[in-house]
C-alpha cells in the first residue's frame, strides 16, 4: 500500500510539474528573448537561451518614443492601477458591509443584481458607457478609469468581502455599539481591521487587472504620452514597416514585475483570503 501511495504520488507531482512548465514556457520563452538581438529572435525561436545575450533591447525600449521615456508609461500605470484599486477596496468594503449587517427594502433584489452584473460581458456595457463619458468630457483623460471604481461597480470584490464579513460574530458589533460606537466606527474599528485577508486579495486582484487593462486605455486615452504600459507596448508594433519585437519583449518582461512582486509579499494575504471567504457566510 505505501509503494502504491508513494508512485501515486510521484506520478501526481510528475504531471503537475509538466503541466506547470507548459503554463510557464510561453512566459520563460518571452523574458529569454528579450536578451536576443531581435534580428535573431524569431530566427532561433525553437532555442531557449540566447546564443549571445545582449541588454541593448532594454536600453532601446526604456528611450520610449517621442521623447517620452517608458518610465513615464509606468507612471501612468502606477497612478491608473494605484487610484482604481483604492477606490475599488474602499467602495467594495463599504458595500460589502451594508449586504453583511443591514436589513433593508429591497436587500435580495439588489444583491441579485449585483451577482448579475459578475455574469455580464464587460464589452456589452462598452458602447452605453463610452457615450455616457463622452457626453460628461472625460474622453481622453483617466476619469473613466479611476472614477466609476470608487462606486463598488466590481460584484466579485463585494460578494466577496460580504462573505468575509458575514463569518465575523454579530456579537463583536452589539460590544461596540454598547461602547458607544456608531455604525461608521464599528465599521473601521471592528469590521476593517478583522477583514483584512479580503481587503488585501481585492486589492492585489484589483492592481493586477487594471496594470494590464488594455481594451479601457484603448478606449478613452487618446494621447501617447499619458498611455499606461499596456497600451505603449503596442507602440513597438508597426505594420507598415519593422517592428522592434526584442525592445517589445524587455519591456513587456519589465512589465510584470509589479503583479510578481505584490503577489510574492501579499501571498499570505491572498491565500487566506480567498480559503476562509469560501467556508464562511
Amino acid at each position: 500500500m505505501k509503494e502504491k501511495r508513494a508512485v501515486k504520488r510521484a506520478v501526481y507531482h510528475i504531471l503537475v510539474f509538466m503541466f506547470g512548465l507548459i503554463m510557464i514556457y510561453p512566459l520563460v520563452w518571452m523574458v529569454m528573448s528579450s536578451f536576443k538581438p531581435t534580428s535573431t529572435i524569431f530566427q532561433t525561436a525553437g532555442s531557449l537561451i540566447p546564443e549571445t545575450f545582449t541588454f541593448e533591447n532594454y536600453v532601446n525600449g526604456w528611450k520610449g518614443f517621442a521623447k517620452v521615456t517608458f518610465a513615464v508609461f509606468f507612471k501612468n500605470s502606477l497612478f491608473i492601477s494605484a487610484a482604481a484599486t483604492i477606490g475599488t477596496v474602499m467602495s467594495s468594503a463599504v458595500a460589502a458591509y451594508g449586504f453583511a449587517r443591514f436589513k433593508f427594502r429591497g436587500k435580495k433584489l439588489l444583491f441579485s443584481a449585483m451577482l448579475l452584473s459578475m455574469m455580464l460581458p464587460a464589452q456589452v456595457l462598452m458602447i452605453p458607457q463610452y457615450l455616457w463619458y463622452q457626453k460628461l468630457g472625460w474622453v481622453g483623460s483617466y476619469m473613466p478609469l479611476i472614477v466609476p471604481y470608487f462606486f463598488a461597480i466590481q460584484g466579485f470584490f463585494v460578494y466577496l468581502m460580504s462573505n468575509f464579513i458575514s463569518g465575523i460574530p454579530r456579537d463583536l458589533d452589539e460590544a461596540a455599539k454598547i461602547d458607544g460606537c456608531s455604525y461608521a466606527a464599528v465599521f473601521t474599528k471592528i469590521i476593517l481591521p478583522l477583514i483584512k485577508p479580503a481587503l488585501v486579495t481585492g486589492g492585489i486582484f484589483s492592481f493586477m487587472w487594471r496594470w494590464d487593462d488594455f481594451l479601457s486605455a484603448l478606449l478613452y486615452v487618446n494621447k501617447s504620452a499619458r498611455y499606461p504600459v499596456s497600451l505603449a507596448l503596442k507602440l513597438f508594433c508597426d505594420p507598415g514597416s519593422s517592428s522592434d519585437y526584442g525592445a517589445m519583449f524587455a519591456m513587456a518582461s519589465l512589465s510584470i514585475l509589479p503583479s510578481v512582486l505584490i503577489f510574492i509579499f501579499f501571498q499570505r494575504y491572498l491565500v487566506e483570503g480567498i480559503s476562509t471567504s469560501g467556508l464562511k457566510g
